[in-house]
């Protein structure tokens, strides 16, 4: 269930529950094609409020040149990969979302 995972999210230590933000967005579900259930949130409106950066990615091929040859890689495995890197503190409360169990 959607409750379950969001449980399994703040037992991670993934999520955690916050009193009040001014950004608050809603979660949307879906289901994956093997039935299973995606949280996903909407964050058009926090998307449209943000400042864009103007920082051009580098190519793919241009990194793979820069790490050729090297001595370390860093790796990250497939579970949970989008919960990987840790937002900034000071932009953690604009990824609030609401769920009919809170914020």
């Amino acid at each position: 269930t959607v409750k379950e995972k969001i449980d399994k999210l703040l037992n991670a230590g993934f999520i955690f529950v916050v009193e009040n933000s001014e950004w608050v967005s809603p979660i949307v579900i879906s289901i994956k094609k093997n039935g299973k259930l995606r949280i996903c949130v909407d964050y058009r409106k926090l998307n449209k409020a943000k400042k864009n950066d103007h920082y051009p990615l580098p190519f793919s091929d241009h990194i793979l040149d820069e790490v050729a040859g090297q001595e370390y890689y860093s790796f990250s495995d497939g579970y949970s990969r989008y919960n990987q890197v840790r937002i900034i503190e000071k932009d953690q409360l604009k990824t609030m979302f609401t769920t009919p169990w809170g914020t």
